[in-house]
C-alpha cells in the first residue's frame, strides 16, 4: 500500500486539535443535552467506528475524508469509553489514567516488537495500520482520563486549563527542534492534543458565569465540525499533506547522543509539570469533577435544605421541586421513559437559570447542581435501577427542601 496517513505538517496538528474538541463536545451533546444516555451513545459510536474504520482499512492509500472521519469517530468513542469507566463504573480517574497508560505501553511494545518501528511514516501494511489505529484509540482514552484527572485535582477553570497542555506541546516542539527523537516527540504531542482540544471545547461551551464563552455543546460541535470539513476539503484539493515517497521525511538533524540529552530534557519538563500540578492540587479549590461523580458530596453538602435554598427565589426552587417530584412519581410507577422525558425539563430549567442563580450563592448552587447531575445520571442510565433512581431523586428533593 501507499502511506495510509498524512504528512505531519501544521495542518495535521490543527485538524487533530479540532477533532479532539469535537470528541468532547459532541459526546456531551448527544449524551447529556439530547438525553440519549452514556451507554447507548457509546454503543452507537462503537457501531459507527466499526463502519468507518472498515472503510478506512479497505483503502490502499491516504484519503483525507476517510482518515479524518476515522479520527473524529475515534475521538468521540475514546471519550465515551473513559466516561463509562468514570460515571457508570465509578473507576477513579487516577486508576483509569494508569490503566490506559499501561495499555498504551503494551500496544507500543507489541507494535515495536513485531514491526521494529513506531514511526507513522511507515504505515504501509495492514498490521501496522491496525497497530496505529489501536494506539490512536488508546491515546484518546488516556488523554481524556489524564485531562479530567488534572482538572479534578487542580480545580482549574475552562480557560486556564488550556494553558498546561498547550505549554507542554510547545516544550515538545522545542525539544524536537533541538534534536529529540522524532517518534517519541510525535506520540507525546499526540497524547497532549487530547486534553488541549477537550479543554478548548469546554471553554467554548461553558457558560459565561463559569468563565467560558457560552457557546454551548451543540454550537461548539457545529463550529468545529465545519472547521474540520473546510480543512479536509482544502487538503483534498491541495494534496499538501500527501506523503511523497520520493523525498525524505522533513525534520531536524539529530544523533543518538543528542536524543539522549533531549530525553533528559523531556524528563525535566515532566518533573516541572508534575510539580505544578502538585502545587495547584494543594491549593484550596472547588473540585467540580468530584462533585459531579459524588452527586455534590463535598464540603458544601453539609448545607441544610434551608441553607441550600435560602438565597434563591422561592418560585424557582418550587419549580425545580415540582419537576423532581413528578420524575420520582414516574420512576415509582415504572414509567421509565416518562421519567426521562420529565427530568429533561429539570435539566433545561436549571441550565436556563444558571446565570441568574449561581452568582446569588455559588456554594449552594454547586451543591444543588451536583445533586441534579446525580439524578440525571441515575434516570438516564443504560440499565436504570429503581432503587438508585429513587435515592438520587429523594436526596435532591431533600436538598430542595
Amino acid at each position: 500500500m501507499l502511506s495510509k496517513v498524512p504528512e505531519v505538517t501544521v495542518w495535521f496538528w490543527i485538524i487533530k486539535i479540532l477533532c479532539t474538541t469535537v470528541g468532547e463536545t459532541f459526546a456531551d451533546w448527544i449524551n447529556n443535552t439530547l438525553g440519549v444516555g452514556l451507554g447507548l451513545t457509546a454503543l452507537l459510536f462503537t457501531v459507527a467506528l466499526a463502519v468507518v474504520l472498515g472503510w478506512q482499512l479497505r483503502l490502499d492509500r491516504y484519503v483525507p475524508f476517510a482518515y479524518w472521519l476515522t479520527v473524529v469517530t475515534l475521538s468521540v468513542t475514546g471519550t465515551l469509553y473513559t466516561d463509562i469507566l468514570t460515571d457508570n463504573l465509578s473507576v477513579p480517574l487516577a486508576a483509569s489514567t494508569s490503566v490506559f497508560a499501561v495499555a498504551l505501553a503494551v500496544v507500543f511494545g507489541v507494535w515495536f516488537a513485531r514491526e521494529r518501528t513506531l514511526s507513522i511514516h511507515s504505515i504501509v501494511t495492514l498490521p501496522r495500520e491496525l497497530f496505529y489505529w489501536l494506539a490512536v484509540l488508546v491515546t484518546f482514552a488516556l488523554g481524556t482520563a489524564a485531562g479530567d484527572w488534572t482538572l479534578s485535582a487542580t480545580g482549574w477553570g475552562p480557560g486556564v486549563s488550556v494553558l498546561l497542555p498547550a505549554g507542554l506541546i510547545a516544550a515538545i516542539v522545542l525539544g524536537w527542534r533541538l534534536g529529540a527523537n522524532a517518534v517519541l516527540s510525535f506520540w507525546l504531542a499526540y497524547i497532549l492534543t487530547r486534553p488541549l482540544g477537550a479543554n478548548l471545547g469546554d471553554w467554548f461551551a461553558a457558560s459565561r458565569s463559569d468563565h467560558g464563552l457560552g457557546a454551548g455543546t451543540a454550537l461548539t460541535s457545529v463550529l468545529f465540525l465545519a472547521a474540520i470539513l473546510a480543512t479536509v476539503l482544502y487538503l483534498t484539493r491541495s494534496r499538501s499533506d500527501v506523503v511523497d515517497d520520493q523525498r525524505p521525511a522533513a525534520g531536524p538533524a539529530t544523533t543518538p547522543a543528542r536524543e539522549r540529552i533531549m530525553l533528559g530534557y523531556y524528563a525535566i519538563v515532566a518533573v516541572l509539570a508534575a510539580s505544578l500540578l502538585a502545587w495547584a492540587a494543594a491549593r484550596p479549590h472547588a473540585d467540580a469533577a468530584a462533585e459531579e461523580e459524588n452527586g455534590g458530596a463535598t464540603a458544601t453538602s453539609t448545607l441544610t435544605p434551608g441553607q441550600a435554598t435560602a438565597h434563591f427565589p422561592p418560585a424557582e426552587i418550587a419549580k425545580f421541586r415540582t419537576v423532581t417530584q413528578d420524575t420520582l412519581a414516574q420512576v415509582q410507577a415504572g414509567r421509565q421513559q416518562d421519567a426521562k422525558t420529565r427530568i429533561k425539563d429539570l435539566e433545561t430549567a436549571w441550565d436556563d437559570d444558571e446565570s441568574t442563580l449561581k452568582p446569588m450563592d455559588r456554594s449552594a448552587w454547586t451543591t444543588i447542581d451536583g445533586r441534579i447531575d446525580a439524578a440525571l445520571k441515575a434516570v438516564r442510565a443504560a440499565s436504570p435501577d429503581q432503587a438508585t433512581e429513587t435515592q438520587a431523586l429523594t436526596t435532591l428533593l431533600a436538598t430542595l427542601g
